[in-house]
């Protein structure tokens, strides 16, 4: 014979002789009083066995003053025995004259020694051995209707099980509790979710789990049915029981949630008291990370505002907001030897408080997914939503684009989410024409003069220079702005950031690390040089010694005990050359990217913009150039043909003309913006003697010609002369806008 008992709602009904004895329900509260330390030793005074595991037997108590030990189940089991006390009273509300009235019965049974031999093979529940319990369908053919809610005991031959379907799976299926493998089958020791057919559970974890969790929060690991996964669990013979959650019930469990992180968790933390220093309402203010909470900053550290609230940390915006970030290739310093810092320069890592670890591996999670790795195109597209239908005419000279560009758009007048029109002014202000122009030449035109700009310095990759002129004008600020509005009004991307640049945009100029290559200056590379290639400890001394002026000046005057400390010094160098020197430039910079949300872009997607602030759009090959410029009209076919050979001798290297030329002699763009060119590119034919360029409609017109030879000199004249033109015109304005003869022309 094979027992197993359930317990359904309040009440419970259980055989002794003929007789039915109804008990009250258990105090479930009290189930988890502390045991003395030689419950282990005395046997349950019912079952005999010493046991003491909840999952089995349920809670084991011991009444010391009466020295017997007796498990929770067994007392529910027991068929003489009821409680007749108060929740806190004997055992569980069991008084402890019936306990021991009811053990000295059970003694006299002549059925005792057969119904010790009666130990049920169940891991779930032991049941009281001093009588024999009659199976629950059985009892219920002699005894009374089985519409009765009772204490069930069933035999092997009608215990409950669950309908055993067609096996659909080809292998195992973890336990969804422990996640080790077992067979789909249902069988008394595996059973199967009533909600979630593919869920599937060893009995062992499901008791357990049931205990820990209570009838409050016992539910389907999948769908987080309550319902139907208890009614299926309680019909299986799994013990829940009526009492809050074990956690629930620790004292103090959830007291570090009350605990803030006060700590400044940063590279390089600038506060002379600690990184545990914080000082509310003042620069020493610590800011927690927005994202983990478990990382912090001063505010000064991060050259934050007291009012800004969107500040992350270096792991949570590289986990959350980064898939497969690719660093661009070091450019080399300008006139000047490449050298490479040794790996001591390399970043080191923030200290973090164990908790960010579960943070970490659930951005991770999301990570993961798609819903971070956006298309750059769509991003800015979606920023061009907030432009508005209403136009806003700027009047460009094109004698001096970025003194017409800072007039309009310092203008209170300019909104940037107005649509841009163009319209180039030539001539003196007595006597001047006008005539429109292309937005998105303009807007490239605009981008050749900041990349030349002396607000920003480098041959290549360029950093924010430090001009006290600019800075006085806040030009810093409209550089800025001037970006955000190409980049949303369709102009083209700028691709002459730095590395260092960008990671002080994108992560903070905390996390950014910058490198030789960022370094601009020749002399303080030279500095940096001589630091770093030192042989001995002497020759370090001597170095420190010669430019003891300048380290002291930028505050990077460090004491020197070993040769290995001057790549502590190489860093600090850096760090304030490159990023502690021009922070106020820095900060006006960043404000005026803040324009139509271009900088929270850039933060929420790096790895989107990174090529295009970073890098300058890939080469044009015939190929992409054919299938830009698209046929509005129906072309003569030996034109066409014309047209194509002429892109493909290009590309071979078989003319002087460039395809960025032809691009810039159509378009005005040297390169393709990455919303791409509104309205398309396209191309036409006439019986002209030279090709044709409307740029505001970005079409060009093609000469028909008899041969491809006077095709392709008419094409190569008419561009390189055009191209020419353009370029004399830049090259007289270059010098005079980098002119030192006064304050503004000294700046552009």
């Amino acid at each position: 014979m094979y027992f197993q008992f359930l317990r359904q709602d309040l009440s419970v009904v259980v055989l002794a002789g003929m007789k039915l004895i109804v008990k009250m329900s258990l105090a479930p509260s009290k189930m988890n009083e502390n045991k003395p330390d030689n419950s282990q030793s005395l046997a349950c005074v019912f079952c005999r066995k010493n046991d003491d595991c909840p999952n089995k037997y349920g809670e084991k108590k011991t009444c010391e003053k009466w020295n017997f030990s007796v498990h929770y189940y067994c007392l529910l089991m027991s068929s003489g025995i009821w409680q007749r006390g108060k929740e806190e009273e004997g055992v569980y509300g069991f008084l402890i004259e019936d306990i021991r009235k009811e053990v000295n019965r059970a003694s006299k049974l002549e059925s005792v020694q057969f119904a010790r031999k009666m130990v049920l093979q169940s891991d779930v529940l032991y049941p009281s051995v001093n009588e024999v319990i009659t199976c629950l369908v059985d009892f219920r053919k002699n005894v009374f209707s089985s519409s009765l809610t009772i204490l069930r005991s069933f035999c092997w031959k009608h215990r409950p099980v669950q309908a055993i379907t067609s096996n659909k799976y080809s292998g195992s299926l973890p336990c969804t509790i422990c996640l080790e493998f077992v067979e789909p089958i249902p069988t008394y020791n595996i059973l199967q979710s009533p909600c979630c057919k593919n869920a599937w559970f060893h009995r062992d974890c499901l008791q357990v789990q049931a205990i820990n969790a209570g009838v409050f929060f016992f539910r389907c690991t999948l769908c987080n049915n309550t319902d139907i996964f208890q009614k299926e669990m309680l019909r299986m013979g799994i013990h829940i029981p009526e009492k809050d959650a074990s956690w629930e019930l620790e004292e103090n469990a959830y007291q570090e949630l009350l605990q803030s992180h006060n700590r400044c968790d940063v590279r390089r933390c600038h506060c002379k008291k600690g990184r545990d220093y914080n000082e509310p309402n003042s620069k020493w203010e610590v800011k927690r990370c927005q994202c983990c909470g478990s990382s912090g900053t001063h505010l000064a550290c991060s050259s934050l505002q007291a009012s800004e609230q969107n500040w992350e940390c270096l792991d949570c915006r590289r986990i959350t907001y980064t898939s497969d970030f690719q660093k661009a290739p070091k450019h080399p310093l300008a006139n000047s030897t490449n050298v490479t810092v040794t790996d001591c320069l390399l970043e080191e890592s923030s200290p973090k408080l164990p908790r960010q670890s579960t943070v970490a591996q659930h951005k991770e999670l999301l990570r993961q997914g798609s819903k971070f790795r956006r298309d750059i195109s769509t991003i800015l597209v979606e920023l061009g939503f907030q432009i508005k239908k209403k136009a806003k005419t700027l009047y460009i000279n094109k004698a001096n684009v970025w003194r017409s560009a800072l007039e309009q758009l310092q203008s209170q007048k300019f909104n940037p989410s107005y649509s841009i029109e163009v319209v180039y002014v030539t001539g003196k202000d007595e006597v001047r024409s006008n005539h429109p122009g292309s937005k998105q030449e303009f807007l490239s035109h605009l981008m050749h003069h900041l990349e030349n700009s002396s607000v920003f310095e480098g041959s290549l990759a360029k950093n924010l220079s430090l001009n006290s002129q600019a800075l006085k004008e806040n030009l810093y600020y409209e550089v800025g702005k001037m970006l955000a509005i190409s980049l949303v009004h369709g102009g083209p991307s700028p691709g002459f950031f730095s590395e260092t640049l960008f990671n002080c945009l994108a992560y903070g100029p905390e996390n950014a690390l910058p490198s030789l290559d960022d370094v601009s200056d020749l002399d303080v590379a030279q500095i940096i040089i001589k630091i770093d290639t030192a042989a001995d400890f002497n020759i370090l001394k001597s170095v420190i010694n010669e430019y003891y002026s300048y380290l002291e000046f930028s505050g990077c005057l460090r004491l020197m005990s070993s040769l290995s400390d001057k790549y502590m010094l190489v860093k600090d160098i850096l760090f304030y050359h490159v990023i502690k020197r021009v922070k106020a430039p820095f900060e006006s910079f960043k404000q005026g990217l803040k324009t139509l949300g271009v900088l929270e872009k850039i933060q929420t997607y790096p790895e989107a913009f990174y090529n295009i602030l970073c890098h300058k759009p890939e080469s044009l090959s015939a190929k992409s150039l054919s299938d830009l410029f698209t046929n509005h009209t129906l072309l003569d076919v030996q034109t066409l043909r014309f047209w194509n050979s002429y892109l493909k001798a290009i590309e071979d290297g078989k003319s002087t003309t460039t395809m960025e030329d032809i691009l810039i002699f159509a378009t005005g763009c040297s390169s393709i913006p990455p919303t791409g060119f509104k309205p398309s590119p396209s191309v036409e034919c006439l019986h002209v003697d030279f090709p044709v360029a409307n740029k505001c409609k970005n079409c060009l017109v093609l000469p028909v010609t008899s041969t491809y030879q006077k095709f392709q000199e008419n094409m190569d004249f008419a561009i390189r002369d055009t191209i020419r033109l353009e370029k004399e015109e830049r090259s007289h304005l270059l010098p005079r806008t980098l002119n030192v003869s006064s304050d503004e022309e000294r700046l552009f």
